[in-house]
C-alpha cells in the first residue's frame, strides 16, 4: 500500500534548477549605479552621508553605526566588501556616481531560490528620491531576470514605519510578524516581514519601469500601480 500523502495540485515543485548566487558586480540604471565596495572611494563620502546631527537617525533600525570616525567605518566597509552573504553595494547617484548609501542581498538560500534584500541605508538628501525606487528595482530585476530566484523577501523591524511603507510600495506584500524575533541594540525587535514572488514580478517590474520612466509631475502613487 503506498501511503505517502496526496498533495494538492501546485505543490510540488517540478522544476528542480537551483538560483545562482549574486556576485560583485556593477548594475547600472539611469538615476543610480550599483556597485562593489570600493574601500578608498566610498569610505569618505559615506562617512558624510550617515554622519552629522541631522542625519545620525538613519542608523536607529540598523545593527551597526553610527562610526565612531571614518577609520572604523572604513574597518567596517573593509569586512563588508569581503562578504558574499550579505552581498553588499554601493549606491552611487548620477550624473557623477557619488556614493549616497548602501543595499544588499542577504539570507541567500539558491537552493530553495529565495534570496533578501537589506542593509538598506541613504544619506537623508537622497531620501524621497528615485534612488531607493531604481536601486531596489536593479536588485529585483537581477534576482528575477538573470539569477532564477522565485522569492525575495523584505525584513525590517515593525517600529520602522518608513521602511514598511517602502516595501508594500515598491510590490511586497507583508506576511505577518514575528514577534520577539531579534535583540538589536539592546532593544526587543518584532520583525515585520514582506515577499514578492516570481509569479508576482512581471506586472510590479512593468509598473516600475512606468512610474520611473514618467516625468515627476506624472508619476502618481507607485503603491497604486504595484498593488493593481
Amino acid at each position: 500500500m503506498n501511503n505517502e500523502p496526496v498533495l494538492p495540485v501546485g505543490v510540488r515543485v517540478t522544476d528542480p534548477c537551483v538560483a545562482a548566487r549574486p556576485k560583485a558586480q556593477v548594475h547600472t540604471g539611469v538615476d543610480v549605479v550599483l556597485r562593489p565596495i570600493d574601500v578608498d572611494l566610498d569610505t569618505d563620502s559615506l562617512f558624510a552621508a550617515g554622519h552629522g546631527a541631522d542625519q545620525e537617525w538613519i542608523w536607529t533600525y540598523m545593527p551597526y553605526g553610527p562610526f565612531d570616525d571614518r577609520a572604523q567605518m572604513r574597518a567596517w566597509l573593509q569586512e563588508s566588501s569581503e562578504s558574499a552573504d550579505p552581498r553588499f553595494f554601493t549606491v552611487c547617484q548620477q550624473p557623477d556616481a557619488k556614493p549616497v548609501g548602501m543595499v544588499s542581498y542577504l539570507s541567500i538560500a539558491a537552493e530553495h531560490r529565495s534570496i533578501e534584500v537589506g542593509h538598506i541605508w541613504y544619506s537623508p538628501q537622497v531620501q524621497r528620491t528615485t534612488v531607493n525606487t531604481e536601486s531596489i528595482f536593479l536588485l529585483l530585476q537581477h534576482a528575477f531576470n538573470d539569477l532564477g530566484y522565485r522569492r525575495v523577501e523584505w525584513k525590517c523591524d515593525v517600529l520602522n514605519a518608513r521602511s514598511c511603507a517602502a516595501a508594500e510600495r515598491l510590490g511586497f506584500r507583508p506576511e505577518g510578524i514575528f514577534k520577539q524575533h531579534r535583540i538589536v541594540r539592546s532593544r526587543n525587535r518584532d520583525t515585520a516581514w514582506f515577499a514578492m514572488m516570481d509569479h508576482d514580478w512581471p506586472s510590479i517590474q512593468q509598473a516600475i519601469r512606468t512610474w520611473l520612466g514618467a516625468p515627476q509631475s506624472d508619476r502618481g502613487s507607485l503603491r497604486e500601480l504595484t498593488a493593481s
